[in-house]
């Protein structure tokens, strides 16, 4: 009777590492819509479970290299193969198809998965790291600022750029604060819901308007904001009153030097409490229109730029 056992299949035993890859990849896909630290922490299951899975399916490859045999052994064996032709020579270790198949995929995986990830993850942390924030802007002597009203306030963030950098900015001189410093409320013109240009519910005192120093600067008697694209409105502290914005309008960081208001950086404000000098802001980071930046819808938006450029 015929010797039937290596007609028998390979079968790979029973592992766990592929389930803990696609479960590492699962989080990657997941933690690019969700959080940074979800896709990290899914990059470094996949990349584990993968290796593990690797080294579990080329086990049977990696067995030890045989020591090479003195030549006088290697003609002993000879010698004593010849006398015994009937015996069945020593099998050799053999790479299965099922093993080669199971090695492929995994590594047509990885590469798709390296194709599809990379780039994405490009877009979506590069902006932040190449994104230049907005130089300082001077809008002239606070004087020019009555106390109580705000003045709309336009200038060019780059002037070599052209009107494509116009920037405009609710200005309202709110008198000194408790510490005796000036307090200025200064609310970016656009919408955060899509960025259209936000209006002043309110007569503008054109005839009082000014010039300064390349900076535009018009009264206005505006006791709310609103958007007319999409209906978003907001009050004087810049708080979402009604229609589709998720937060309340962003503000500019501003000092004083040499007795002028000179505007800092964008910030995106959650909520605010109070009014004037001895209004409470819960600031964030800069963030584009239509995100959130509090409570757990912020989750939902990968990273974004940390500052609006040209």
């Amino acid at each position: 009777m015929s010797d039937t056992s290596q007609d028998t299949p390979h079968v790979p035993g029973p592992s766990l590492w592929p389930i803990g890859f696609a479960i590492g990849v699962a989080c990657l896909l997941l933690g690019l819509v969700i959080s940074w630290i979800v896709a990290a922490i899914g990059a470094v299951l996949a990349v584990v479970f993968g290796l593990l899975w690797a080294r579990d399916v080329t086990r049977d490859v990696r067995d030890e290299v045989p020591e090479i045999e003195p030549e006088t052994r290697a003609v002993a064996d000879t010698a004593a193969a010849a006398s015994a032709p009937d015996a069945a020579p020593a099998p050799l270790p053999t790479y299965t198809r099922s093993r080669f198949l199971e090695a492929s995929t995994i590594g047509l995986g990885a590469a798709i998965g390296a194709i599809v990830t990379v780039p994405v993850l490009g877009f979506m942390v590069l902006p932040s790291f190449t994104n230049l924030e907005e130089s300082e802007a001077d809008l002239g002597p606070i004087d020019n600022f009555p106390e109580g009203t705000f003045v709309i306030a336009s200038y060019l963030a780059n002037p070599t750029a052209g009107e494509v950098s116009r920037r405009t900015a609710f200005v309202r001189n709110n008198g000194p604060a408790e510490s005796g410093e000036p307090s200025f409320t200064i609310l970016y013109s656009r919408c955060v819901h899509l960025g259209c240009p936000v209006q002043p519910n309110g007569p503008i005192d054109e005839d009082a308007r000014k010039e300064v120093n390349g900076v535009e600067l018009r009264p206005v008697l505006a006791q709310s904001f609103g958007c007319p694209c999409h209906g978003g409105l907001y009050d004087a502290e810049g708080n979402r009153q009604a229609g589709p914005p998720v937060r309340s309008m962003d503000r500019y960081a501003f000092s004083i030097k040499d007795g002028r208001l000179v505007l800092g950086e964008l910030f995106a404000v959650g909520s605010v409490s109070g009014s004037g000098a001895s209004a409470s802001i819960s600031r964030y980071p800069w963030s584009t229109p239509g995100t959130h930046v509090d409570g757990i819808e912020a989750w939902l938006y990968p990273i974004v730029p940390s500052q609006v450029t040209g």
